[in-house]
């Protein structure tokens, strides 16, 4: 008999590990004290990409840092009273940006992201919402022209994954994006990709065709986790205590809290994200487009046009910090001047990162029948659907035709 599987957290990656789950003709459960799709996985920037295959720490970034953080409209801020709890993570980041590191982490990345585009293609198939993932490039913008280069690490990186990249001048970029600033001189593109036209919709739509698929979506606080009798788990919530065959912990940055009590601790880090969506823009852009100076991205949505950036350790509660709403929508108008900026809604949310760019994807060696499916930092929209499917080859026996070694929680 196929076992009963609990999936807990409907984020993108609970959602598609739920639906490859029940593809298979397993009884899946999917919980969440949130609305399906509609918590971090809302909030990005809609980039979906087989070759974001770059990771967060690389050769020399440790110095960028400084003045990435000292700038008020930097793509880092750190709080100063958080960043002693910060110091550990901080070294373990800083030290995988070994070139020799840094090229097998790209390597375990790609494996990730290879097929994101096919497979969000295949999960939206009959839904009527097919459009919601649509072709696109992503063009990374320099005012710099000398510094957009196909030549340097990322770029090698991309290519020898089989990434097709070229480099534009100031003409083309304003033929390709028209209505970006003029202060731009040059861009890569990086091309064969998608982009979502609404995260948190396609969240919805999936979580949608998963219930029509026989499977439950039960809205609850979860609030501990432990291992009973047989093999099987216990999930504690606010509706009560319930017996699970399979358990997947899928919830993001909150998956460290529910690990610890098990003698679990793991260096996941709460990256606090924002993103400002403009309702009536009055300019649009035909692609997904990063101001590589100022690290955040900006692309057309059903729902306006959408800035998403910045990284924000500052823990796990803290409060929602204004000032970097306020200096996404100043970034914006830098990026667009024609850009009609009187009406916006903002959005935050917390990123689980690791200090590698991996998630953790597998079971858990001392724990079976607990399978980790978090972590995936700034890549999760992208690595959802494979992670998904690598969960249910774990949850049914099937061996996934790769080595989980790189994203094993006991790497730490």
């Amino acid at each position: 008999m196929q076992p009963d599987v609990t999936v807990l957290g409907a984020g993108i990656v609970g959602i598609c590990t739920a639906l490859s789950l029940i593809e298979r003709d397993i009884t899946v459960r999917l919980v969440d004290r949130d609305e399906p799709g509609q918590a971090t996985s809302f909030g990005n920037a809609g980039v979906i990409s087989p070759w974001s295959i770059v990771p967060q720490s690389m050769p020399g970034v440790w110095k960028q840092i400084p003045g990435w953080v000292f700038d008020p409209d930097g793509p880092v801020s750190i709080k100063p009273s958080y960043a002693p709890r910060l110091a550990s993570w901080a070294l373990r980041f800083l030290a995988q940006g070994r070139k020799s590191r840094v090229v097998s982490t790209s390597a375990a990345m790609e494996f990730l992201n290879r097929d994101c585009v096919t497979l969000y293609r295949q999960h939206l198939q009959g839904t009527g919402h097919e459009h919601l993932v649509q072709d696109s490039f992503y063009v990374h913008a320099f005012r710099d022209g000398s510094a957009a280069r196909v030549d340097n690490l990322d770029n090698t990186l991309r290519q020898e994954a089989g990434a097709d990249v070229e480099r534009i001048g100031p003409s083309e970029l304003r033929v390709l994006e028209p209505h970006l600033s003029k202060d731009f001189q040059a861009a890569i593109v990086i091309k064969d990709q998608a982009r979502a036209l609404s995260p948190g919709k396609i969240g919805k739509v999936l979580c949608e065709k998963f219930l029509r698929q026989g499977g439950v979506f039960e809205q609850a606080t979860v609030r501990a986790i432990k291992p009973v009798e047989d093999g099987a788990w216990e999930y504690s919530t606010n509706e009560g205590h319930f017996r699970t065959d399979k358990l997947v912990l899928a919830m993001g940055v909150w998956s460290a809290e529910l690990l610890r009590p098990l003698g679990l601790k793991v260096p996941l880090q709460a990256e606090r994200g924002y993103h400002v969506s403009f309702t009536s823009p009055g300019v649009s852009l035909n692609h997904s487009v990063m101001d590589v100076d100022k690290k955040f991205v900006a692309s057309s949505m059903l729902e306006g046009l959408r800035i998403a950036g910045t990284a924000e350790f500052s823990g796990l509660d803290a409060p929602e910090n204004k000032k970097r709403i306020k200096s996404l929508a100043k970034l914006a108008s830098h990026l667009l001047p024609e850009l009609n900026a009187d009406t916006y809604t903002t959005w935050s949310g917390q990123r689980p990162s690791f200090p590698d760019s991996l998630p953790s994807i597998g079971e858990i060696k001392a724990f079976p029948n607990l399978i980790t499916a978090f972590g995936h930092s700034h890549y999760g929209l992208m690595m959802a659907p494979k992670t998904g499917k690598v969960v249910a080859d774990i949850v049914t026996g099937s061996k996934p035709n790769i080595d989980l070694s790189p994203y094993q929680i006991e790497r730490f």
